[in-house]
């Protein structure tokens, strides 16, 4: 059975039909009234501008958003809902009963970074189907986005130095699953959180916190029972007490079981001097293999100004999973296209003031590199067919963007699981290597690259 068959068929599955607005439903039940409903029509996500202080976006939660789409049907208890509340009417209910998406969706691969007016997703189906997925989408990739975008400059900061996730108790605990795969994406290799380590395939980490160390009589105690328990390549917790006290217990428990400690951890204090000051004490013990990890609130600032210190990997909590200050990626879904009363598709745009107008039509991206293989610019090309696009774009030197994600209601396997995190991850990687230096730097700037819109017309000749 289909993940849509079982949700479809138990009241209790984890159908994400209701994770909306109640205004998607009431649009609905309007144009069904109209009688637009069924017109074709074209939907994108996109950012009219990065958040403050991003010179850069990391694509992220795509393979979420496929596994809530097969599941996005209503049950049965989910239509009782919406009759006895009198959300919606009996006839938008009975369309609401049989509702499977069945068109198209394209967009960026996930893990490639994006830019200004980029469209992350193109929606393509009728108004009825793809319009009532708007939240969905929105939720999912703003918070996604978000961390990715935060993991990224964390791992620029980190300088190849490990960076893992240990944010589940500073989010609500659904929300700390989906940052830690958001995390991934973003260059973070392993996470504390079981949940996203069972569902995504994400190595877990994790050995004790300072409640075990005061849970025994002495620490000496607490350090021999968790050798005991975990060996001697564990990571010990060394500033309940006294560091350097705590460093030397380390060691003596570690090599009392016959091995070398694997780390100690360091969560409060000036972390930078700390850490040179531990890293002398081990290599002076002759623990010269035993790493040094730090915690405590660290963001991309504080991990850049450990740069010079001798920490070996970072845990990183509250401000990977909210984003690092920007906690939504301030993404939109607009609609760009749609059929007329003719048959014909026609381009629509939202024309208010205020910096939040759109820009119609269906867009192709490309980004266009120099002979170095550096990024210059983000090309967003407004087209109707992919060929004209594809072809424009070749000629103006742009590697296309866009993969097809949904093909006729049924969901791209290459695009979610275990395998295309793992990929999602690389991608990054790859992408993120193609930008200019200015991407790389934390300060606030300008985008890294300019994003630049062309339209296509009939005759396939470009025009600004």
């Amino acid at each position: 059975m289909t993940p849509t068959q079982h949700a479809a068929l138990d009241p209790t599955s984890p159908s994400t039909s209701l994770l909306t607005d109640m205004y998607e439903l009431t649009m609905l039940q309007g144009a069904l009234h109209s009688g637009a409903a069924e017109r074709a029509s074209v939907f994108e996500l996109f950012g009219r501008r990065l958040p403050s202080s991003r010179r850069f976006g990391v694509v992220a939660g795509t393979g979420r958003l496929l596994e809530a789409i097969e599941e996005f049907v209503f049950t049965g208890a989910q239509i009782d809902f919406l009759r006895t509340a009198g959300i919606v009417d009996d006839t938008t209910l009975d369309y609401l009963r049989e509702y499977r998406f069945s068109g198209t969706i394209r967009g960026y691969a996930e893990g490639e970074c994006y830019f200004s007016g980029s469209p992350l997703l193109t929606v393509e189906g009728t108004f009825a189907e793809a319009c009532i997925l708007e939240t969905l989408a929105l939720s999912i990739y703003n918070h996604d986005c978000a961390v990715a975008s935060a993991a990224s400059r964390m791992t620029i900061a980190a300088h190849g130095r490990p960076c893992v996730d240990f944010g589940a108790r500073r989010a609500h605990e659904r929300a700390a699953v989906a940052a830690a795969r958001a995390a991934v994406v973003g260059g973070f290799v392993a996470t504390s959180d079981l949940e996203a380590g069972m569902r995504y395939g994400i190595p877990t980490v994790g050995t004790s916190a300072h409640s075990f160390t005061l849970l025994h009589d002495s620490e000496e105690d607490a350090f021999t029972a968790q050798v005991a328990s975990l060996g001697p390549s564990t990571t010990i917790l060394v500033d309940t007490y006294d560091i350097a006290r705590g460093v030397e217990r380390a060691v003596k428990a570690a090599r009392g079981a016959g091995g070398e400690l694997g780390a100690v951890r360091l969560d409060s204090g000036d972390l930078v001097a700390e850490a040179f000051k531990v890293r002398a004490q081990l290599d002076a013990l002759g623990a010269t293999t035993t790493r040094i990890t730090v915690t405590n609130d660290l963001d991309e600032y504080a991990i850049a100004g450990l740069g010079a210190a001798p920490v070996d990997s970072y845990g990183v909590g509250t401000k990977l999973v909210t984003g690092s200050g920007r906690p939504t990626a301030e993404l939109v879904y607009k609609l760009v296209e749609r059929e007329g009363t003719d048959g014909v598709m026609q381009e629509v745009a939202k024309f208010s003031e205020g910096g939040k107008a759109t820009v119609g039509g269906r867009k192709w991206a490309g980004r266009v590199l120099d002979t170095a293989g550096t990024a210059t610019e983000e090309l967003v090309l407004s087209a109707r067919e992919q060929g004209e696009a594809l072809g424009a774009l070749k000629r103006e030197g742009g590697r296309p963007l866009q993969v097809e994600l949904v093909r006729d209601g049924e969901v791209v396997e290459e695009h979610r699981g275990p395998r295309a995190l793992t990929a999602a991850a690389e991608r990054h990687r790859a992408a993120r290597a193609e930008l200019p230096y200015d991407a790389w730097r934390l300060s606030e700037g300008e985008p890294a690259v300019p994003t630049r819109h062309l339209e296509l017309d009939g005759r396939t000749a470009l025009r600004e």
